[in-house]
């Protein structure tokens, strides 16, 4: 009996650069010459990990220069122009997470760069809704598919394994979710609309069961 459900946030919760050209824009914003695409994202591969625990993606800008021979404003921002600003509302989702919320505690469960969480809160991408975790692995230092995030949301969840809900639109994150134990549901992110409603389609059939 689900008690708990959490919340990817990019290609779930946002619409982040998920089924989208959004990655080429951002390359030729930054001027990165069309026969370096791959390099480039080469080197954001490289520091992946990184980024989605510790380190500032703006950090990455200066190697970009260098390797690219690129000129980036100084007022230029990766994390807010290159991405915050690329990212929109998705609004299908955002009655069925209030629905949601009125059956079950709900959360976010997310791999976010440092302070990505906080402009996208600015940018008021996300519902009006008080969550009640967050995990946000730039905060915990541990991401998405790493068991322990699994087992740190768990606990702060207060709740047993086959009582959590995970909803995501990466199979490995769910992979590893279902690998503990979790229920999940994916979300495709190439049909917003449609994804939302099988989610509210899959939610109606957990609340005719508990």
């Amino acid at each position: 009996m689900i008690k708990f459900v959490y919340f990817d946030v990019g290609g779930v919760v946002i619409k982040d650069f998920s089924e989208t050209n959004k990655w080429e824009d951002l390359k030729q914003e930054l001027g990165i010459p069309s026969d370096k695409g791959q390099e480039f994202e080469d080197i954001y591969d490289l520091y992946q990990d990184e980024i989605n625990t510790n380190r500032e993606i703006d950090s990455l800008l200066p190697i970009y220069k260098e390797k690219f021979n690129i000129i980036i404003p100084n007022n230029y921002s990766l994390l807010v122009d290159g991405f915050v600003k690329r990212f929109e509302k998705n609004i299908d989702v955002w009655p069925i997470i209030k629905d949601i919320k009125r059956k079950f505690k709900i959360g976010l469960l997310t791999n976010m760069y440092p302070n990505m969480l906080m402009e996208i809160k600015k940018t008021e991408l996300l519902p009006d809704i008080d969550f009640d975790q967050v995990i946000d692995s730039s905060i915990e230092k541990v991401q998405k598919p790493y068991k322990a995030i699994y087992e740190l949301a768990q606990i702060r969840s207060g709740f047993k394994a086959d009582e959590i809900l995970f909803i995501d639109n990466s199979k490995k994150h769910l992979d590893a979710a279902r690998k503990f134990g979790w229920e999940t549901f994916f979300y495709d992110s190439s049909d917003y609309a449609e994804s939302s409603k099988k989610l509210l389609e899959f939610i109606n059939g957990l609340s005719q069961v508990k």
